[in-house]
C-alpha cells in the first residue's frame, strides 16, 4: 500500500524510483534527521496551538491573539524544512513521463540538466532572501512584538538546505561528462538571456510566451518537478525583461505559502495519515459491504460510496485508492469483476469524490480565488453526488449479466456489528462538513479538532498509534505538505508576473467576446482544465489560472461558487483521462495492472463523468441549492 498522503503523491516518480533520492547517503540522511525532528516538533506545535484557540475562544470566549503569529512563524518554517525533506525523498511532483520515452543515454543528460536547472535556480535565490530576510527585521509582529525576520528566515534557511541536498546528489549520482554538459548548456542560455536582454525588453508580451509558457513547458519535459518550474520561469522572466528585482520572487513565495488558510492543508494530510495508520477506512468499507455486497453491482457500490465517504475524512484522492483498493478488490475479483474494470472505476471514483470535503484542492481554491470554503465544502458534496450518479448508472449497466448465486445476504447481526465498528468513523466526515458548511467553525479549526478525534478513536477503538508511528506521520506530513506549500509559493510568483505584464488584460477581452458568451467560455474553461489536468492536476493549474479565469467568470456573471466546480470537476477528470493523466497511472498502480489493459475499459467511465460534468456546467442549480 503506498503511505498516506495527498494528492500531491500522484505525481510522485512512479518509474524512476531511485534517481532522485539520496537514503543511501549516509553523510545527508545524518544532516536531515535533526531537519526532520524540528519539522515533527514543528507540527505538533501548529496542532497544539490550534486546538487551545479553538478551545479558548468557543470554551471560554477568551481568544488569544498571539496564537495566529506563532502558527504563523511555525507553518512557514514547517513548509520550508518539509521541502527540503520532500526533495531527499524525492516527493515533489515531477512530470517523468517524456522522460521515460528518451533513449538512456539522453535520459542521463537531461536528469543533469535538470538538477543544473534546480541548482540554479535556488543559487539565484539565495541573495534576495537573505536580504528579504534582513528588510523584514523592522517590522514587527502585533501581539509578539518580535522581527518578522524571524519567520521569513525559514525562506533563506529552506532554500540554502534544498541546495546543499541537490548537490549532495549530483555529487553522488550524475557523471561529471554529464554535469559539466548541463552545466554549460544551462550557463549559456542564462548568457544569452542576460546578453540580450535590451532585446527580450523589446519583445513585450511575447516574453511571457518564451520564458512563463515554452521555458516551463521545456523544463517539465525535462523532469524538473513543477514548483522549479513555475519559479525558473517566473525568475528568468523577471530577471531577463523586466526591472523589477528578484526579492519580489521571495515575497510572491511568502505570501503565496503563509496564508493561514492553508495551514488546514498539512493537518488534513496528517488526518489522512491517522486514517490509514488505523484502519478507520476500512471499517466504513467492511460496513458498506456488508449492507450492499449482496445485490447486482453491489460491491461496486460499495466502492463508489467507500471513496465518497473516506474522501470526507483524509481530502485525498492517492490515500482513498490505497485504503479502499486492498479491501475490496478480493472480493470484487471473486465475483468474476475483471481487474481492468475494477482499476478504471476506482480511478474515476476517486476523481468523483475529490469535490468532497474535506479536499485540499478546495481550500486552496477558496485561497487563491477569494470564495467562501464553507461555500465550497456545501456546493461539492452535491456536485460530487451527481457525478456519482453517472458512475452508478454505468455501473450497473455493466453488471447486468453479474451471478450472484453465490453470495450470500449479510445478516441483519453482521450489519449491526459491523455498523458499530464503522460509527466512530463514519462520524468524522459528517462532523467536518456541518461544521464547516454550517459556519460553526473555519476549515482549520475543524481540521484540527479532527485530527484530535480521530487519533482517540483510533488510540481506543482502531488498534492505536505507537510513538514510532505518530512521529513518521509527522514527518510524513511535513514533506508533504511542503512539496505542496512550495508550488503554492513559485505558482505565485508566476501568477503575478502574468497579471503585471499585463495579458490578463487582453484575454479578458477575447475570452468575454467570444461568440456564444457564457457557454463559449465554460466551453473553454472545460477544455483548458481538462488539458492542464492531464499535465499539472488540480493544483498548479489553480494556483496559475484562477486569478486569470475567475475574475473574467465574475465580469461574465457566473456565480464563483458554479465556476469553481465546474474548475475541479474538469481537473479531476483530466487527471484519470490517458494516456497522459498521472493519476490513471497511479491507480494502476495501485491495483497492480498494465496502463494498456486498463486504458480501454476507463473511457466509458470518462464518458459517464464528462456527461455528468456538461450537466454541472450548464445546470447552476447543481453548484448553488446547497447555499
Amino acid at each position: 500500500m503506498l503511505l498516506p498522503s495527498t494528492f500531491i503523491q500522484v505525481f510522485k516518480d512512479t518509474t524512476m524510483t531511485t534517481e532522485l533520492t539520496l537514503s543511501s547517503s549516509p553523510l545527508v540522511s545524518r544532516l536531515l534527521k535533526p531537519i526532520e525532528f524540528i519539522s515533527a516538533v514543528l507540527m505538533t506545535v501548529i496542532v497544539v496551538m490550534l486546538l487551545v484557540g479553538v478551545v479558548s475562544r468557543y470554551v471560554f470566549s477568551l481568544p488569544i491573539v498571539w496564537i495566529d503569529e506563532v502558527v504563523s512563524i511555525s507553518f512557514l518554517w514547517l513548509a520550508m524544512l518539509g521541502s527540503a525533506i520532500a526533495m531527499y525523498r524525492n516527493e515533489h511532483l515531477r512530470l517523468t513521463l517524456f522522460l521515460q520515452m528518451m533513449p538512456e543515454r539522453l535520459r542521463g543528460f537531461v536528469h543533469a540538466v535538470a538538477l543544473v536547472t534546480i541548482v540554479a535556480f535556488l543559487l539565484a535565490l539565495v541573495t534576495p532572501a537573505i536580504e528579504y530576510a534582513q528588510d523584514e527585521w523592522f517590522v514587527t509582529s502585533p501581539a509578539l512584538g518580535i522581527p518578522n525576520s524571524f519567520r521569513v528566515s525559514a525562506l533563506a534557511f529552506g532554500i540554502l538546505t534544498m541546495l546543499g541536498v541537490l548537490v549532495a546528489y549530483a555529487a553522488q549520482t550524475v557523471s561529471k561528462l554529464n554535469l559539466l554538459g548541463a552545466t554549460l548548456l544551462v550557463s549559456a542560455f542564462a548568457a544569452l538571456c542576460w546578453v540580450g536582454s535590451g532585446w527580450l525588453t523589446s519583445l513585450g508580451l511575447y516574453n511571457i510566451l518564451f520564458f512563463l509558457v515554452i521555458l516551463v513547458a521545456l523544463c517539465l519535459v525535462a523532469g524538473v518537478p513543477i514548483a522549479f518550474c513555475f519559479g525558473a520561469g517566473a525568475l528568468c522572466y523577471l530577471a531577463f525583461s523586466t526591472t523589477v528585482p528578484l526579492m519580489v520572487v521571495i515575497g510572491r513565495m511568502d505570501e503565496g505559502m503563509s496564508s493561514l488558510i492553508l495551514v488546514s492543508v498539512p493537518i488534513f494530510v496528517l488526518l489522512g495519515c491517522v486514517l490509514d495508520a488505523t484502519g478507520m477506512g476500512k471499517a466504513i468499507v467492511d460496513f458498506l459491504a456488508s449492507l450492499l455486497g449482496h445485490i447486482k453491482a453491489g460491491m461496486s457500490y460499495v466502492l463508489l460510496g467507500s471513496l465518497f465517504i473516506v474522501s470526507g475524512i483524509s481530502g485525498s484522492k492517492v490515500s482513498d485508492m490505497a485504503t479502499i483498493a486492498p479491501a475490496l478488490f478480493p472480493e470484487m475479483k471473486r465475483r468474476g469483476h475483471k481487474p481492468r474494470e475494477m482499476i478504471a472505476l476506482l480511478a474515476t471514483g476517486a476523481a468523483m469524490a475529490d469535490t468532497v470535503p474535506p479536499s485540499i484542492v478546495l481550500i486552496v481554491l477558496g485561497s487563491v480565488a477569494g470564495v467562501s470554503i464553507a461555500g465550497l465544502f456545501q456546493s461539492g458534496v452535491v456536485i460530487a453526488g451527481v457525478l456519482l450518479l453517472a458512475l452508478v448508472g454505468l455501473a450497473r449497466w455493466k453488471a447486468r449479466h453479474e451471478q450472484l448465486d453465490n453470495v450470500k445476504r449479510s445478516t441483519f447481526k453482521m450489519i449491526w456489528k459491523a455498523l458499530l465498528i464503522a460509527g466512530p468513523a463514519l462520524v468524522l466526515p459528517f462532523l467536518i462538513r456541518s461544521a464547516v458548511g454550517g459556519g460553526v467553525a473555519t476549515a482549520t479549526e475543524v481540521s484540527t479538532i479532527a485530527v484530535l478525534y480521530a487519533m482517540m478513536i483510533g488510540q481506543v477503538l482502531y488498534g492505536g498509534l505507537g510513538w514510532r508511528k505518530v512521529y513518521t506521520m509527522l514527518v510524513e506530513t511535513a514533506a508533504l505538505s511542503g512539496a505542496i506549500l512550495l508550488i503554492l509559493g513559485t505558482a505565485s510568483a508566476m501568477a503575478w508576473a502574468i497579471t503585471q505584464s499585463g495579458v490578463v488584460q487582453s484575454l479578458s477581452t477575447f475570452l468575454t467576446t467570444l461568440p456564444g458568451g457564457i457557454a463559449a467560455f465554460m466551453v473553454v474553461t472545460i477544455l483548458v482544465f481538462l488539458i492542464l489536468g492531464c499535465l499539472l492536476e488540480g493544483l498548479p493549474a489553480i494556483l496559475i489560472l484562477a486569478p486569470i479565469m475567475f475574475p473574467i467568470a465574475k465580469k461574465l456573471g457566473i456565480h464563483d461558487i458554479h465556476y469553481s466546480m465546474v474548475v475541479v470537476t474538469a481537473m479531476n477528470i483530466g487527471l484519470m483521462m490517458p494516456p497522459i493523466g498521472v493519476g490513471f497511472y497511479v491507480a494502476c498502480r495501485i491495483g497492480d495492472a498494465s496502463p494498456d489493459d486498463v486504458m480501454g475499459a476507463i473511457w466509458p467511465y470518462i464518458i459517464a463523468l464528462l456527461v455528468g460534468l456538461i450537466a454541472i456546467a450548464a445546470v447552476p442549480w447543481f453548484s448553488t441549492v446547497a447555499l
